[in-house]
């Protein structure tokens, strides 16, 4: 294995610290007045135990202040009961996506009925009601004060959903939070759940599966909810013996189809159930409905092979070739049940998508596309690139600096913006000359540097963030 020099973002762990006044090089846009929260490992070892996947550190929380062009820093592990008592043994004490404390056959017989999913909360950022949530796959989300990044709690709802595992990305609209949690048993479901300010919710619809997916994420329409079930999908019994790590269960089947369930939000009615060729997501982008179909835009795969490419021996490796997604278009017709095909909207790769969501969330006009990928020059290794892409014309803007590796870029509007991409990209960058880190701002239209802020550490790479306006 060649080791690469970004292998600084997937080593060791983060620092907790509060930082005014970051030192800028250039000018964050006098109206930038809010806050950028986000979320991802902030440790990729516990005590003496390595972890296996960029999926399994305990989560850490970054947020940047705005004001009058200068930014503020903090950064604070989530305090949860999985970092607690994995700090007091020394090792991992909770199950996590690809790494498994138990080592013994004895251990793990005896944890069978007792295994706990982890509360580490390491994925997304969401507000809801005033809430501030940190967001996971597992039902275990976790509230925390903004302004300190201390943690408050695990929210729980009056009548908590009962279910093993969700997706990372609900929906926030129209005064509700949509999500899809699990259920796994003798026969397992998902459940598309509302929940109101009164933090009570309503399940809308359950969808029977003998076999479910791995499901990070779903879609939502005007009036419907999309579940997609992949050919990556495990046996339920696997996951109560429990074996071998929660991932390590799933299998690609390449001889079945994906198939799609079409849920009308509002009646919890299944409308429609139908199939298209294997393939695979993370990320759902948008969907919307359009002259009597249904189209879904997401970030495809042919198969499920990237989760296997994030585990660390492999990330780390400079000579690494990542599978690429690509901006897909899936037509679901409404009307008549037949196959399902899509169309490549861009050829450049995608990952951890971002549009202008407060006022392009499933609007048929909304056209661009904010993620990371890779520099066709630089093809090996871990993403270098931030892109924008042209949902509607194919069209693509980049963003490349030799020894720059970007994360998730979040798209933030310009106050009375003129049009869709009238704002700023921000994305924490690693610099792997200095050995630190940099938040950059990009104009959103041209995508020229305006800004950089120096942070004076290197973090790890994170996933998702959320800005949140004055």
């Amino acid at each position: 294995m060649k080791r690469s020099a970004y292998s600084l973002g997937l080593s060791g762990s983060n620092q907790e610290m509060r930082v005014e006044r970051l030192d800028v090089r250039g000018h964050f846009p006098a109206w930038l007045t809010g806050t950028l929260i986000r979320n991802g490992p902030g440790a990729f070892v516990v005590g003496q135990q390595p972890l296996k996947h960029w999926f399994d550190g305990p989560a850490m929380l970054h947020k940047f202040s705005f004001q009058g062009g200068s930014v503020n820093y903090a950064s604070k592990f989530l305090e949860t009961d999985a970092l607690r008592t994995s700090q007091e043994a020394g090792r991992l004490t909770y199950c996590e996506f690809a790494t498994d404390p138990c080592r013994s056959l004895f251990k793990r017989t005896m944890t069978l009925f007792s295994r706990r999913p982890t509360d580490s909360a390491k994925v997304s950022i969401g507000r809801f009601a005033e809430r501030y949530l940190a967001l996971a796959e597992t039902p275990l989300q976790m509230q925390f004060d903004p302004d300190t990044l201390k943690s408050v709690g695990v929210f729980l709802h009056e009548d908590n959903p009962i279910g093993q595992m969700t997706t990372a990305h609900p929906h926030f609209i129209d005064d509700s939070m949509y999500n899809v949690v699990i259920r796994f048993n003798r026969i397992c479901e998902y459940r598309l759940y509302q929940t109101g300010h009164n933090y009570r919710p309503r399940r809308v619809a359950a969808v029977s599966s003998a076999q479910p997916t791995y499901l990070h994420s779903f879609g939502l329409s005007p009036r419907y909810a999309i579940i997609i079930e992949y050919p990556f999908t495990v046996n339920p019994l696997n996951l109560l013996l429990w074996m071998r790590p929660f991932i390590e269960n799933y299998q690609w089947q390449p001889r079945q189809a994906t198939k799609f369930f079409i849920i009308d939000r509002h009646s919890g009615e299944l409308v429609g159930r139908c199939e298209s060729d294997p393939f695979f997501a993370f990320h759902h982008v948008n969907a919307f409905e359009q002259d009597g179909e249904l189209l879904v835009d997401l970030v495809g795969y042919p198969d499920a092979s990237i989760i296997t490419h994030f585990y660390l021996n492999r990330l780390k490796d400079a000579d690494t070739r990542l599978p690429h997604g690509h901006l897909r278009r899936y037509r679901i017709p409404l009307r008549q049940r037949q196959r399902v095909k899509y169309e490549t909207l861009a050829t450049e790769m995608l990952e951890m998508p971002r549009f202008a969501e407060d006022t392009h969330k499933m609007r048929a006009d909304y056209r661009y596309v904010y993620g990371i990928g890779l520099n066709r020059a630089q093809p090996n290794g871990y993403y270098n690139q931030i892109v924008k892409l042209d949902a509607q014309h194919g069209d693509a803007r980049t963003w490349y600096e030799e020894g720059s590796y970007p994360g998730e870029p979040v798209f933030v509007a310009a106050p009375n913006s003129q049009s869709e991409d009238d704002g700023v990209v921000l994305s924490v960058v690693l610099d792997t000359h200095t050995q630190r880190s940099y938040l950059l701002c990009l104009d959103a239209m041209n995508f020229e540097e305006l800004a950089r802020a120096e942070l004076p550490q290197a973090l790890l790479f994170g996933f998702h963030g959320a800005y949140f306006g004055a």
